[in-house]
């Protein structure tokens, strides 16, 4: 059972595993199922609360895990329009080392440089994706010379493997028979969706030389991206979501 203390932080009381427990797993990923099926109900309800809210992922190595600050706003915005997903309007921000890390079912984390990870932020952070939570890593320029070794410390058995265009994350409401949509330009690169696939189920999805992020922020942001661009950007995002909160049914 989770239990607060006076400062609230989360103990796992009965529970000595904490989020390696089988009763964990099984909240952590059936609970954003049952918040999807209730969406329909909720749309007529009054002023329906949150189903959930999704995060930011604040780490340390001196990146700007802050970037894009206006990119999780609009997809959030985008995903309860068109999706009917209603999420809580405004993004959470959680360390990886932190107990509130199992509170969100999907963490997004970006930036242009170093990213860090110590041994006790690895080990929670593997927990929390082993129990049904869900990250997505999208380098917003210079930062995939960082993450791979720094997830390599949170799954060591796994490598990033490129996903197929007819992987289920391009086919959920919205179509990439390309696979990941190339969003914004830096290298000349294509774009790349790889994944950590742990037992079976993606469990990290890497956009790479693609720019999510800029895609999804405020049209004109970036006046060298044309509309088309963050339109493509917001439905791959919303793929993400719909695929992160499913995937395990």
């Amino acid at each position: 059972m989770l239990q607060c203390t006076p400062r609230g932080q989360a103990q796992w009381g009965h529970y000595p595993n904490g989020p390696s427990h089988p009763y964990f797993r099984f909240v952590m990923i059936r609970f954003p199922l049952i918040f999807l099926l209730l969406l329909p109900l909720l749309a007529f309800a009054p002023s329906a609360a949150p189903s959930f809210r999704i995060a930011r992922l604040k780490y340390q190595g001196g990146g700007d895990w802050y970037a894009n600050k206006t990119s999780l706003p609009n997809l959030i915005r985008f995903c309860n329009q068109s999706l009917k997903m209603n999420l809580a309007p405004e993004e959470g921000t959680v360390e990886p080392g932190s107990a509130d890390l199992f509170t969100y079912p999907f963490v997004h984390a970006t930036g242009h440089g170093s990213i860090t990870f110590t041994d006790a932020e690895a080990d929670n952070l593997r927990h929390y994706l082993i129990g049904g939570g869900f990250l997505h890593l999208d380098d917003n320029y210079g930062l995939d010379q960082f993450v791979r070794p720094q997830m390599k410390k949170v799954f060591p058995e796994l490598e990033f493997v490129e996903l197929p265009p007819s992987h289920p994350v391009y086919r959920q409401k919205f179509d990439f028979p390309k696979g990941l949509p190339k969003i914004h330009e830096h290298d000349g690169k294509p774009a790349q969706g790889f994944g950590l696939i742990w037992q079976g189920r993606l469990v990290c999805f890497y956009s790479y030389e693609s720019d999510l992020g800029n895609g999804w922020e405020d049209p004109g942001t970036y006046p060298d991206d044309p509309p088309a661009k963050h339109e493509a950007a917001l439905r791959m995002g919303a793929n993400l979501l719909t695929y992160a909160l499913t995937q395990n049914f």
